[in-house]
């Protein structure tokens, strides 16, 4: 293949190329791709443009590299679904122990892992608008790393006013993990979640998220803030709940009504 003359520089013409043959299967996983000499003859360019090429794919999550033992198309890993239905499973009724994320996971309790940092704190500027009540009111700031069979699959902040949990079985960490989630540890209080709002975008992580998460360079995350309400009134936020965006698929369940007549 002789040099190409389209606008834009060589190595991303390359990239381009490669990248449509990995998403659309001509390349799978695990393929290993050809020495670098030999894409530069394929492509009538030189090895550094190869190179670039490469890192261009490595960015992007769609290959690794290994040293002296070449460059491979990434292996995708599973792909879970989050439903806006997802919250069926904390609200019941318990036959056995679950929550949302198991669900979502599919595994058992027994596989279900959480590590949690509690503290008490006074709610900034965003956190107070989010919940409706003054700057500086006292919360319960939760930071919680979700596992599934031993693989960090999820980073969350949930955050609960102090006038609700403060002295209640609630505000123990060592009550965590708590079948039924948020939902249920609210509803042993007296209050019922009856509304969910959740707001989705997506970012680049931060590097204690990569760190955490054990993202590979290139990978996005989606960001979700939640806020639960009972009755009208905010009662849980939780900003930000951090899904890896290469694991995670956000599946919603949008039920129409019958046009007015």
């Amino acid at each position: 293949m002789g040099r190409t003359h389209l606008p834009g520089h060589a190595y991303e013409h390359v990239a381009a190329e490669l990248r449509g043959a990995i998403l659309g299967g001509d390349l799978v996983p695990g393929t290993r791709l050809p020495r670098h000499a030999d894409l530069a003859q394929r492509y009538g360019v030189s090895e550094i443009v190869i190179r670039q090429a490469i890192d261009e794919l490595k960015h992007a999550g769609l290959v690794d590299t290994r040293g002296r033992g070449g460059t491979w198309v990434r292996e995708r890993p599973v792909v879970r679904r989050v439903s806006s239905r997802r919250y069926q499973a904390d609200r019941g009724p318990q036959t056995e122990p679950r929550t949302s994320f198991t669900d979502d996971q599919g595994i058992e309790w027994s596989q279900y892992r959480l590590d949690k940092v509690y503290r008490w704190t006074e709610a900034c500027d965003r956190l107070a608008g989010l919940f409706g009540v003054p700057v500086g009111t006292r919360v319960l700031e939760r930071r919680f790393v979700f596992y599934s069979a031993g693989v960090p699959a999820q980073m969350s902040r949930p955050c609960l006013l102090a006038s609700d949990v403060e002295g209640t079985p609630v505000a123990d960490p060592d009550n965590e993990p708590w079948p039924g989630g948020t939902i249920n540890q609210l509803r042993t209080l007296g209050i019922e979640v009856d509304d969910i709002t959740e707001s989705v975008g997506t970012r680049m992580p931060t590097p204690e998220e990569t760190s955490v998460l054990r993202l590979r360079p290139g990978v996005p995350v989606f960001t979700i803030t939640r806020l639960m309400r009972a009755a009208g009134r905010v009662v849980e936020v939780a900003d930000p709940i951090v899904i890896p965006g290469d694991r995670t698929v956000l599946d919603y369940h949008v039920p129409l009504p019958p046009p007015a007549s």
